[in-house]
């Protein structure tokens, strides 16, 4: 009998460090956004991690399935691009712009919550106790990390755009699951048609509002490292351990990206939390695993996870 220890023990930690990368995201975004406005940088990454990904489209043969689309299910895929791509990532670069990013990333996972109670408008899902349990605890959590509940005005905009961001995630997420289910095309091609029509409306659309300056060497090598290694590199190695962990052990590992983006702000960005934000954090996360692993139970399809999800 073949020991499998060895490799779930691999696929955790290429899990951890997918999630990793994920969370250095946000550090690399508040960074370049010094100087690069938001909605250019955003398209900009995601532009280059569609023309990384093309060839393997090509290559599997992917690119002909396209030919079989119906008019409804390029629809969908551009709808998918300009909800998850457009919206979403173009939400959550311009709230960094004014908020931390553990704060955007504490309202980002608020996803997960929002795809449950749109499951039962759309797809007809029940909730059970747990996740109802899970949900309140996340919505605790948020109220101990907000309070006292003075928000700057400087950080309202902020606020609202990344709610924003989120109710688009959270869109994507039921028509993410709703494409992907019917079996049309392969995931990749829908990866990759989706983010190829929401990148280019970004780009074209943020450049046309904020403009592009002249960028540096160190912007460049920003924007590649997240596109190429941060987008297209994890992307695919997220996807290849979901072949050894459960839904359930993926959710927790993805789970661990709030405590990590807060770690990293602290370090490289010097966002420190009271101990009152790292309580309601923790809260907050604990809440959102609930519905997860109530998400993740046999029988149900999972979502997509946080980078597909999320990250960002």
């Amino acid at each position: 009998m073949v020991d499998e220890r060895p490799l779930h023990l691999r696929a955790v930690l290429q899990a951890l460090l997918v999630t990793f990368l994920w969370s250095t995201s946000w550090v690399l975004i508040k960074i370049g956004l010094r100087d690069i406005p938001a909605l250019p940088f955003a398209g900009l990454r995601y532009a280059l991690a569609f023309l990384v990904l093309l060839p393997f489209a090509a290559r599997g043969g992917l690119i002909g399935s396209l030919g079989r689309l119906t008019l409804g299910g390029w629809l969908r895929l551009v709808a998918l691009g300009l909800l998850f791509y457009a919206a979403t990532q173009g939400a959550q670069f311009l709230s960094l712009v004014y908020l931390p990013a553990a704060t955007v990333s504490l309202l980002l996972s608020f996803t997960t919550a929002l795809v449950a109670l749109l499951g039962i408008l759309f797809l007809g899902e029940r909730l059970s106790t747990l996740q109802w349990a899970g949900m309140g605890l996340y919505l605790v959590g948020v109220l101990v990390y907000f309070w006292p509940l003075t928000v700057p005005r400087a950080e309202v905009i902020g606020l609202l755009v990344a709610l924003a961001g989120v109710i688009a995630n959270a869109l994507s997420s039921i028509l993410g699951r709703y494409v992907n289910r019917s079996g049309d095309l392969e995931p990749l091609a829908v990866t990759i048609v989706s983010m190829g029509i929401g990148a280019g409306v970004l780009l074209a659309g943020g450049t046309a509002a904020q403009g592009l300056p002249r960028l540096t060497g160190m912007h460049w090598g920003i924007i590649v490292w997240l596109a190429v290694v941060n987008s297209a590199f994890a992307f695919t190695l997220w996807n290849r351990t979901l072949r050894t962990l459960s839904a359930v052990e993926s959710s927790i590992i993805n789970n661990t990206m709030l405590f990590q983006i807060a770690i990293l702000a602290w370090l490289f960005l010097g966002e420190g939390l009271s101990m009152r934000q790292i309580v309601g954090m923790a809260l907050a996360a604990v809440g959102t695993l609930a519905v997860q692993v109530w998400r993740a139970s046999p029988g149900r399809v999972q979502i997509r996870g946080r980078e597909e999800g999320d990250e960002t």
